[in-house]
């Protein structure tokens, strides 16, 4: 089975409003809120693939409660720790004239490490197959939680992944994770580099899979497309051109892509392939609302034809 982790959930709202103006009073359109944070999302995606997920997470108060109310609401089985904090929630605001979105992101507040340690200590109970770590960590914790999850998914077997950044991302040195996935600037930060052109990223990445962080890297270059790199293949998929709506969610959606992939044993072309084609279709579609199956589908075809020609 498949455990994700959100260490650093909350309650993902999204509206609309015609025009952003200064000390004015903005008529918005009704709120819609998601259950989110890393791991919930790659969850959410993973439901749209068919795949059945458990979301393991803290929460807290009354967005807590929110939180664990819409996921039952959508059908996604989770185990929530209790915080005896209140969980965070993020703002998507769309102004309709100009089309741009404007992403509000909160910190939440302290969580002891003590209920995060309980939480990491449950993976071995769901005995998972992969483990899919994803998002910021709450304040407070230190840089070297995410290790404490790759070492306890080891312990059972399981293959994890880590989709993180900063500091958090730094300290999987040595770590060995099974896969990562930095973008540019965090390849550049994770090899203490300050550039890397599009054509140095396969051999940085290998270098940075001989330093340790990972067996696979991912170097996602946004609406260029990602590589994918192991020490013996390295794989570029462009990414199609789609009209976009909202990135909210499109690095989510590609993890929960290639996770369906390798569970499925797929060839690691293929991964990537269907990987990006999650994350092009998140960006579809307005909000939080991540990827519609049907165009992901249709996305993956048109990308493996256009490779193959």
């Amino acid at each position: 089975m498949i455990l994700t982790i959100t260490l650093n959930p909350c309650i993902d709202k999204s509206s609309k409003v015609e025009t952003f103006k200064p000390e004015s009073k903005l008529r918005c359109e009704e709120v819609i809120n998601e259950p989110g944070g890393g791991g919930i999302n790659v969850s959410k995606a993973l439901q749209k693939l068919g795949t059945a997920s458990v979301a393991l997470f803290p929460a807290g108060g009354h967005n807590g409660n929110m939180l664990c109310s819409l996921l039952r609401e959508q059908g996604i089985l989770f185990h929530a720790v209790n915080t005896e904090v209140e969980t965070r929630e993020n703002w998507v605001m769309l102004e309709t004239s100009s089309n741009n979105q404007y992403r509000f992101t909160f910190p939440g507040r302290e969580v002891k490490e003590e209920t995060v340690k309980t939480l990491i200590d449950q993976i071995r109970s769901f005995a998972p197959t992969f483990v899919i770590a994803s998002g910021s960590l709450p304040i407070g914790l230190p840089d070297y939680f995410y290790g404490l999850i790759v070492k306890n998914a080891s312990s059972v077997g399981a293959k994890c992944i880590v989709d993180t950044s900063g500091a958090a991302l730094q300290a999987l040195k040595g770590k060995h994770v099974y896969l990562i996935k930095p973008n540019i600037g965090e390849l550049c930060k994770m090899l203490n580099v300050d550039w890397l052109e599009k054509e140095d990223i396969p051999d940085a990445a290998q270098q940075a899979i001989q330093d340790g962080f990972s067996e696979i890297i991912v170097v996602s270059i946004g609406a260029d497309g990602a590589w994918l790199v192991s020490n013996e293949k390295k794989y570029f998929v462009q990414a199609p051109s789609v009209e976009k709506k909202s990135t909210v969610g499109a690095g989510d959606s590609m993890v929960a892509g290639i996770t369906y992939m390798l569970q499925k044993q797929r060839p690691l072309r293929d991964v990537i392939r269907f990987g990006v084609a999650c994350g092009s279709a998140a960006t579809m579609n307005e909000g939080t609302a991540l990827f519609n199956k049907v165009d992901t589908e249709q996305l993956y075809n048109l990308i493996s034809e256009q490779e193959s020609k």
